[in-house]
């Protein structure tokens, strides 16, 4: 079993800035590729950005520019900087990873419970 645990989620006003974090743990396993996605009440969760093991990122049009995404593989950790919040960027916010994990290294797909993200006007 692997767990994805967040952090880094809160209350900040319009233009300002959040870092979250997620670090997988558990027994022996390696992560391949780690997102973040969203998901606002009544709406479909999207995804914010992504990230491969090699490095390689892709990002919503609603948030290139502003957010970052980047990985510290040696701490199988990911992470998200969100810099010029706005109020539509309220949600909460999920970690995805695909973890190849046990003898056979079988690929699993494993979310976060999700952190909330509150944009104040």
């Amino acid at each position: 079993q692997v767990e994805l645990v967040e952090s880094g989620g809160g209350l900040v006003q319009a233009g300002g800035s959040l870092r979250l974090s997620c670090a997988a743990s558990g027994s022996s396993f390696s992560i391949d590729a780690m997102a973040w996605y969203r998901q606002a009440p009544g709406k479909q969760r999207e995804l914010v950005a992504g990230i491969t093991s090699g490095g390689s990122t892709n990002y919503a049009d609603s948030v290139k520019g502003r957010f970052t995404i980047s990985r510290d593989n040696a701490k199988n950790t990911v992470y998200l900087q969100m810099n010029s919040l706005k109020p539509e960027d309220t949600a909460v916010y999920y970690c995805n990873a695909d973890i190849r994990g046990g003898r056979f290294h079988l690929l699993m797909n494993y979310w976060g419970q999700g952190t909330q993200v509150t944009v104040s006007s």
